[in-house]
């Protein structure tokens, strides 16, 4: 067995192989950039090497660099992680000339999957149902529309090199053809150095549903079930569950096969994603596959009981795998929901900044598992992908885990940038999820104008009055133990609290008790106990017949209390407070209508407009690259331009202005 590990990757995903190596009496190496320096992985790791400068195509892409670290660490094989150099077929052939082990299948194998062109083309000389499209490089956009008529719209416009949701438009006329081949092949360019674009008829009501197989140097092929990933943004995964809830055993038998036939049609070795879209009536079409771990394997891991980081390890050493298709069972549920630095409510823009404040829910690894590569203090970059941790729960079957899942979430504290836990807990909540009727259109479908938190209403609407006016009882009383007189006295004493919610007042009348309190709101008694910490944001309260996990924040003079994807803005007052508050004048925002601001920390692409220009709503005005990815922004209605405040090539802040109208 290796001795020593080089992990050339960063966050979550390198802790996670370190974690694992460690348990198996492997020391590691980590390599960071400058901006990783103080990271997770590298206080995780035996040893650390510096790589260069932030941006990754200074550092974490660089194979030399990596050789060097190599070189000087004695590492004896490199597990890839993803993203990055993970499936680089020349890497891997770079590590062999160098004696190294790669974890990770072969060269060739990683060449053939990599190009999606070619790699359709093997998939269907081994049998494996594709779907229907134009297989070759196309050159220009006139090309691209005459086939994607030829195929009939609408059409999915794909980079070659393509991944992670980059480089990939749906068309459904001739003018998203011209503007989404634009689009994939810059963002290509971009992200793979290479702008092949290709086209294949768009799926309607797709899911997306992989199969994870496992194979070693000894022509054994196993697969370890599927995982549907249909709750989708961008082409980019929010929610995994494993197994899908839509496939009957027949078809995951005839996916799982077809799955295995492609991997030994490549010679594969180690742990490989067969990626396939699966239409209402369940007919499967090969769409990719992955030649790495997926970002979603512990969903795998938890209901097989497996450690597919081990595993690959294993292969990568010669070894046989341990088990056959007879042995892999699937025991109970498991769901993953990937926690992002973004802003739900602004299109889910990427949100950079410091983890202020970051606490995890409980986690015992087998019913609520945590991989994460932050800690409280770190700096989400604007260099890399803007994901905070993966969260997944276990459940005896589906509602067990969902449940598990949304107890998590409320559980979830983060604060010093924005991110996506009541997005989530919002998804997890929503009838047609708890259904199991998920298509890739799910998010678009279900939150067609973004996402808005919903207000809480009936008896929850009390539950979060209840909670607002406890907690600012015991805010009120520590005021006056300090001294101040006039506030009210805890235990024991029943007070009365105008709670503002919405523009609508609610009287609650608490008593305090030393396990919690006697609540009453509008009359209508809530059960309510607690055990509490004083300025604990995070607060657990046993209902009548349930218990429910709240955040709450103070702000101001009010709260901001969230649970289950519910989020309120409450003020908690005295009866003469309230009076005094209904006279207050209302503050009117500031009129940006004439601005065009960048939505968030970016590179400024291009601009489509000049000044003295005549512009029609919805008319494209500039391109934002964030995160690699093009977010074009379009005009909200007629205007003539006034001024460019911003030109090509420049840096922008979040809010920044780029065009003013007249």
């Amino acid at each position: 067995m290796f001795k020593k590990i080089l992990v050339a990757n960063r966050g979550e995903i390198a802790c996670r192989v370190i974690r694992t190596a460690r348990e198996m009496g492997i020391s590691t190496v980590a390599v960071y950039s400058d901006a990783d320096a103080g990271s997770l992985a590298v206080r995780m790791a035996d040893e650390a090497i510096h790589i260069g400068p932030p941006a990754a195509s200074e550092s974490y892409l660089v194979v030399d660099k990596i050789l060097a670290a190599i070189r000087e660490t004695g590492a004896e094989a490199v597990h890839p992680g993803y993203g990055f150099l993970s499936e680089n077929a020349d890497f891997a052939r770079a590590l062999e000339k160098e004696g190294v082990a790669f974890i990770g299948p072969p060269p060739d194998a990683i060449a053939a999957m990599g190009d999606k062109i070619e790699s359709k083309k093997l998939a269907d000389a081994a049998g494996v149902s594709t779907v229907p499209g134009h297989m070759d490089t196309i050159a220009d956009v006139d090309e691209a529309m005459t086939i994607a008529r030829e195929i009939g719209y609408p059409v999915m416009i794909k980079a070659s090199a393509g991944g992670g949701g980059k480089g990939m438009r749906i068309a459904y006329g001739d003018d998203e053809v011209d503007e989404g081949f634009r689009s994939a092949q810059n963002e290509a360019r971009s992200s793979f150095g290479d702008d092949r674009i290709f086209i294949e008829k768009f799926v309607q009501e797709p899911r997306h549903i992989e199969i994870q197989v496992l194979a070693d140097a000894h022509s054994n092929v196993i697969y370890l079930g599927e995982r549907e990933c249909s709750i989708q943004r961008r082409h980019q995964k929010v929610v995994e569950e494993a197994p899908s809830p839509f496939l009957d055993e027949a078809t995951r038998k005839a996916m799982g096969e077809q799955a295995c036939a492609l991997a030994a049609a490549v010679d594969y070795r180690s742990a490989g994603t067969v990626e396939f879209i699966v239409d209402k009536d369940r007919n499967f079409y090969f769409l990719e596959m992955n030649t790495r771990l997926q970002v979603e394997h512990p969903v795998t891991e938890m209901i097989t009981g497996l450690d597919l980081v081990e595993q690959m390890i294993r292969v990568a050493d010669g070894e046989k795998l341990s088990l056959s298709q007879e042995d892999v069972t699937l025991n109970g549920w498991a769901i993953e929901t990937r926690v992002y630095a973004e802003d739900p409510s602004r299109n889910f823009l990427p949100a950079i900044g410091r983890l202020v404040r970051y606490r995890t829910p409980a986690e015992d690894g087998k019913t609520v598992r945590i991989d994460t590569g932050v800690g409280e203090g770190s700096e989400i970059s604007m260099f890399y992908d803007p994901m905070i941790a993966k969260l997944a729960t276990h459940g005896a079957d589906r509602a067990e885990a969902i449940v598990r899942m949304q107890d998590a979430l409320d559980a979830y504290y983060i604060r010093g940038t924005g991110h996506n836990t009541a997005f989530l807990a919002s998804i997890l909540a929503h009838p047609r999820f708890a259904e199991g009727a998920l298509t890739t259109n799910f998010i678009a479908e279900e939150y067609p104008d973004g996402y808005a938190p919903e207000p809480p209403e009936g008896e929850l609407r009390d539950r979060f009055a209840a909670v607002a006016a406890y907690v600012h009882g015991r805010f009120a009383d520590r005021t006056r133990q300090s001294g101040r007189a006039g506030q009210p006295a805890l235990p024991d004493q029943a007070v009365s609290w105008r709670v503002v919610n919405a523009g609508e007042t609610t009287v609650v009348r608490v008593t305090y008790r030393p396990d919690g309190a006697e609540v009453e709101v509008d009359g209508r008694p809530v059960a309510f106990k607690a055990d509490w910490v004083l300025g604990d944001p995070v607060l657990t309260v046993q209902f009548a017949n349930s218990t429910a996990t709240f955040q709450v924040d103070r702000q101001g003079v009010g709260y901001h209390v969230t649970h289950r994807g519910i989020e309120a803005a409450i003020r908690v007052l005295s009866a003469r407070g309230a009076e005094l508050n209904d006279k207050m004048p209302e503050k009117v925002p500031p009129d940006l209508s004439r601005f065009v601001l960048s939505p968030m920390p970016g590179l400024l692409v291009s601009l489509a407009v000049e000044e003295g220009a005549d512009v029609r709503a919805g008319e494209e005005i500039a391109v934002v690259e964030a995160m690699k990815m093009e977010n074009v922004l379009r005009a909200t209605a007629d205007g003539v331009v006034k001024a460019l405040h911003a030109a090509p090539g420049d840096s922008l802040a979040v809010d920044q202005a780029i065009v003013e109208f007249e």
